[in-house]
């Protein structure tokens, strides 16, 4: 079966499954899909429970968060009273809209979710979440429950209602729901119905983001809500339609396609990496992230990817973000280092971490957090990334401008003087900073890739000196970065661990894929770091990172394997690893960052990087297959 028509059971979904009680916080991560207007986005579990929500934009306050926070999180569910035997969950295909279907004794009730999109770049866009609960076959009673939390379940809210309209106002928001059937509200200020689902009834529930003191305007018809979900389904077709990928493995590939979308900012023409915050990546650990920002690293390898599907508007909005956080370095506005590691949607860098200590965390992992402290380490590999997407966008999309020519010169003038310099590394470790070999290889990018530039666009530099430092890099990786007593490039000058972020040595052009040092690392890796066709980052006993705890393997790292055994010419080893790898995405065709070793999956959901590789890997392996 194809991505949009996979279904689970409530008995085999994945860990606890079945257990869909958000009292005790046992919704798998794995049993949900996503649903977005490209400006935030909502979880949707298998139980019919609408239990991740963010409003107007990602990174902004929950007002439905029991995933991480059961008791005081909030949550909208609609499911049915009586006991369900099975669950199934699918996508309408080539769309980001979302149904999940309850088997039952007494019949079958679909509820369909989608947040409507109606024009791309739309000044007015109202921002609603739409449910709409559709009669298969049968008769049986349903309920609906809102349960706003406004601020993570910090803020009260009051609650203003009418027959079918129900108002929740708390910090700050307005949140207005009409449904087709009657409301009635509780002490606690939130809503609820109970109504009758016969053959081939339908009920709607229409819940708006408002400003504080904007007044609502009536809506929430069955024949208005059809004709938002037309014109949905429509907008991501025809959205989909501009992809130029047409090899092996299509519906993955637009699966991924479709989340990376779904995870841009469109205002702004950012990426974030995901849209939750907190879930772990161990089940009782504290590795527990907020990662609803743009990082610079994912975001530059997403246009990338999009470029090689044919998505060059998204390109293009990315590159004029990114643009723009270079005329904030030419202003003089940061106080150290050019770029920081990530920004908000709305490009602020103040994302001090605050302990959410009220929430108790997915199954019991604490702490949640929101804000990232990694936001002011040096991760010089950013440099190199930012600078390989401008190279491939200049190459593929549109020529760099004169402006951010001289701007792009400031940046690699300031890593001349940076490039050795200790770093916290791709894997943003939180122990002492140390000379990570990775970074030093995206030094090497960034140094070659602007040359490149140069030296195809006839523009001025000084070359002679970009060179000299880029050799000197290279030198310094040949000597310090090989170890000699593992046969392998490794983690940190000094040291013999390996890291599989060194498996994208040739995709970056650095060494030859069939080079007798690469090969010999890729066969290290193959040794220590994999297990089956799922990858760990490194080893943790001989690299600690400043938490005290392992953790399950990185997804991303598996698409790396995937296409380092492409370029080194096993292609039989590289499409087995890949098949297998499909069998770890949930129901839906998502990933979230890691996989466990009973194969659960493991931190935020989903991860826009481990997409994205995906891409990477499925189209190369195809073009070589091919």
């Amino acid at each position: 079966m194809g991505v949009d028509s996979r279904v689970d059971s409530h008995e085999e979904a994945g860990p606890h499954a079945g257990q869909y009680d958000h009292e005790a916080g046992f919704v798998p991560i794995a049993d949900h899909g996503l649903i977005g207007d490209l400006r935030t986005a909502a979880l949707v579990g298998l139980d019919g429970a609408i239990d991740w929500f963010c409003c107007p934009q990602f990174d902004s306050p929950s007002v439905f968060g029991s995933i991480v926070g059961a008791e005081r999180g909030g949550m909208w569910k609609i499911a049915p009273e009586s006991h369900v035997d099975s669950r199934q969950q699918f996508y309408v295909p080539d769309t980001n809209v979302l149904i999940t279907r309850f088997l039952t004794d007494d019949g079958v009730v679909e509820v369909h979710d989608f947040m409507p999109i109606v024009v791309a770049y739309d000044s007015d866009h109202r921002q609603r979440l739409v449910r709409k609960v559709v009669s298969v076959r049968g008769r049986m009673r349903m309920r609906m429950d809102v349960e706003p939390r406004f601020d993570y379940g910090r803020a009260q809210h009051k609650t203003v209602s009418a027959q079918n309209r129900v108002r929740f106002r708390g910090a700050g928001e307005n949140l207005v729901l009409d449904a087709s059937v009657d409301l009635t509200t509780d002490e606690r200020g939130d809503a609820h119905a109970e109504f009758e689902m016969d053959d081939r009834r339908t009920e709607v529930f229409v819940l708006e983001v408002l400003g504080e003191d904007v007044e609502p305007e009536p809506h929430g018809t069955e024949q208005e809500v059809d004709e938002l979900l037309l014109r949905t389904v429509e907008f991501w077709r025809k959205w989909l339609s501009n992809s130029v990928y047409r090899g092996r493995w299509r519906e993955m590939v637009n699966r991924s396609a479709l989340v990376l979308k779904l995870l841009t900012h469109e205002p702004s023409g950012s990426m974030i990496a995901a849209p939750t915050t907190s879930l772990p990546e161990r089940f009782g650990g504290a590795r527990n992230w907020d990662y609803r920002y743009v990082w610079i690293r994912d975001a530059a390898f997403s246009l990338s990817a999009l470029l090689r599907l044919g998505f060059t508007e998204e390109a293009e909005s990315f590159m004029r973000w990114l643009t723009c956080r270079f005329v904030e370095v030419s202003d003089g506005e940061e106080e150290e280092d050019p770029l920081h590691v990530m920004y908000d949607v709305n490009c602020r860098r103040d994302l001090t971490e605050v302990l959410l200590d009220h929430w108790a965390g997915h199954r019991g992992a604490r702490p949640v957090r929101i804000g990232n402290d990694a936001v002011d380490q040096l991760q010089l590999d950013i440099y190199g990334e930012v600078i390989d997407s401008i190279y491939f966008f200049n190459k593929h999309g549109r020529p760099i401008t004169h402006d951010s020519w001289l701007d792009l010169i400031d940046m690699v003038s300031w890593l001349q003087d940076n490039w050795n310099r200790p770093d916290s590394g791709i894997w943003e470790s939180r122990a002492v900073p140390r000379r990570h070999t990775f970074s030093r290889l995206m030094c090497w990018v960034a140094l070659e890739r602007v040359v490149q530039i140069a030296r195809e666009r006839g523009l001025p530099g000084n070359l002679e000196k970009w060179m000299r430092t880029r050799d000197d890099i290279y030198w310094q990786i040949m000597r310090e970065g090989w170890s000699e007593k593992r046969k392998a490039f490794v983690q940190h000058y000094d040291d013999d661990v390996l890291d599989a972020s060194l498996l994208l040595m040739p995709m970056m052009g650095f060494i030859s894929p069939t080079d007798p040092r690469f090969v010999s690392t890729l066969d290290a890796i193959t040794e220590t770091l994999v297990t089956d066709s799922l990858v760990f980052r490194y080893d943790y006993e001989g690299s600690p990172d400043g938490m005290d705890e392992a953790e399950g393997t990185f997804s991303i790292c598996s698409f790396w394997y995937i296409e380092a055994l492409t370029r080194a010419g096993r292609l039989e080893d590289a499409r087995l690893v890949l098949e297998k790898m499909f069998t770890y995405a949930n129901h839906l065709g998502l990933y979230a960052e890691q996989i466990g070793l009973t194969g659960e999956q493991l931190g935020n959901f989903p991860q826009a990087f481990t997409h994205l590789s995906l891409i990477t890997a499925a189209t190369n392996l195809d073009r070589a297959l091919g």
